[in-house]
């Protein structure tokens, strides 16, 4: 089977072929670190966190490049305000995002280069743009001549009239047309600035880019990913710059994830509708957020909302629950032999072929261009099938039935791996998520545990009323317990 992807280039999905085989080159582009990190950027980090574990799945050598932007305005006025350098500024937030990612089970990239650290090779490249003829210097300002690069808008699709529309057009007497993009910008006072031979100044946004992806990838690689926001100007621009300076593809396939959107507008500081990804981690678990972002496809927007979040937490739920007892039964001491599939009898036959299939139903999904949505639904159905052989009152542990339930756990947690999740222990995740419900509602973890092992004192005495009175007190706190041959469990109504 091959990896498809949909290429924004070309506006269709393609089949992968990589340009060294066995190994792929991504570069997704990241954050400006002037703030803390919200859930739109969690989705950029997670899709391509999820793309790049699936390489690695089906074989691949991945070299995955990731930036930071560590020189804009936001964050000279940030540093100008606090009276502290732009170095302060963005280690700080290069910090909290990497403590951000961590949580999410976001693996940290192969190479994750700063602009600050390739000004030298920006300059370079300004020089070969410059002696093409593609740029212009004004004053000690560089700016990029659009006009001249005949494939300007190939990535974007658009005419000049919806180019001028959507740029970030400045008021500037010295562009000599108002598309055309700075590429260095000479220095003004308060702001940081580098020699050049043009004089002290600092790069432009766009410029960065193009030099940190050929630094690390060469000068044409596999694949360029980032929000689709980014379309238009920053990769259109990075294209002209590239290809301008090589006269070479900069990349094969170019990847484009949709917004995270609350009612209908994309989520963004700028329109302060967002919500920080360590204040959503305070009510929900890191895996129950990443399941909410891969539950629709990564070209699709993700509505945000409290139910549908509410939503995922249940299903997320379910699956830790069949994995705790499915881990529960096998766990428990037995003198039951390994059986042979081959001798899995019909009445159990049909159930196991359908789980023995779920990889190769997973890596279908995935190879048509990752779609972890469908991907998903093969592994809940997988749960749903094993929730019901298990609640089956025939259902008893065999040879059988435990090679059947080791099938689908080692299924689950490899396949779930891949898009991050299922990393933590069943039990773990229980305890963890009640510990943030008690907190949360002013409840004391350590009293309802009590409660709970009274009860079970007062159960194993035969004490019925008592236990029954405990179980009242409880329900009062909106806890539901629930009894089992292997253990009581409670959770949060």
């Amino acid at each position: 089977m091959t990896i498809k992807l949909y290429n924004t280039l070309t506006r269709k999905k393609e089949e992968f072929q990589p340009i060294h085989e066995g190994k792929v080159g991504i570069y997704a582009c990241g954050i400006t670190v002037y703030d803390v990190c919200h859930v739109g950027h969690a989705r950029s980090a997670v899709v391509f966190d999820t793309i790049t574990r699936y390489f690695r799945y089906r074989g691949y050598e991945v070299i995955f490049v990731k930036n930071y932007t560590d020189v804009d305005d936001k964050i000279i006025q940030k540093s100008n305000a606090a009276g502290v350098g732009i170095a302060d500024i963005s280690e700080r937030y290069i910090r909290e995002h990497d403590d951000d990612m961590d949580r999410l089970g976001v693996a940290r990239p192969t190479y994750t280069p700063r602009a600050t650290e390739h000004i030298r090779g920006m300059i370079s490249l300004i020089q070969r743009l410059l002696s093409r003829g593609l740029a212009y210097e004004v004053d000690g300002d560089v700016y990029y001549a659009v006009g001249r690069f005949p494939g300007y808008g190939k990535l974007s699709g658009r005419n000049l009239d919806e180019m001028m529309a959507g740029a970030r057009v400045d008021v500037n007497d010295k562009k000599k047309n108002p598309l055309d993009f700075a590429l260095w910008k000479a220095s003004k006072a308060g702001e940081p600035w580098w020699e050049s031979p043009w004089g002290n100044g600092r790069p432009g946004w766009h410029i960065e880019c193009s030099v940190m992806s050929q630094c690390f990838l060469g000068e044409t690689f596999d694949i360029h990913g980032g929000g689709e926001d980014l379309i238009f100007p920053h990769h259109e621009n990075e294209i002209a710059q590239s290809e301008g300076s090589t006269g070479k593809p900069l990349a094969r396939y170019w990847m484009h994830n949709g917004f995270v959107r609350i009612n209908s507008e994309k989520m963004s500081k700028s329109l302060d509708n967002f919500f920080t990804i360590r204040d959503m981690l305070k009510t929900y678990h890191p895996e129950v957020l990443r399941l909410f972002l891969l539950q629709s496809h990564y070209r699709n927007p993700v509505d945000f909302s409290e139910e549908s979040l509410a939503e995922t937490r249940t299903g997320m739920d379910r699956f830790y629950s069949t994995l705790k007892r499915m881990g529960d039964l096998l766990a428990l001491p037995s003198e039951v032999p390994v059986a042979d599939p081959s001798q899995i009898s019909g009445e159990h036959r049909d159930l196991y072929e359908k789980l023995s299939s779920l990889p190769a139903q997973f890596v279908e999904a995935m190879d048509d261009d990752f779609n972890t949505a469908r991907a998903l639904g093969h592994l809940f159905e997988a749960v749903r099938l094993m929730n019901g052989f298990m609640a089956d009152r025939a259902f008893a542990r065999s040879p059988e039935t435990c090679l059947i339930m080791k099938t689908a756990q080692d299924s689950l947690i490899e396949l779930g791996g891949i898009l991050g999740l299922f990393r933590t222990d069943p039990h773990a995740y229980f305890r963890q998520d009640r510990d943030r419900e008690a907190a949360k509602r002013g409840l004391d973890i350590v009293e309802i545990e009590s409660l709970i092992a009274a009860r079970q004192v007062a159960r194993t005495a035969r004490n019925w009323q008592k236990a029954d009175e405990l179980r009242d007190i409880l329900a009062a706190k909106k806890i539901t317990i629930e009894d089992s041959p292997l253990e009581t469990a409670w959770k949060f109504e």
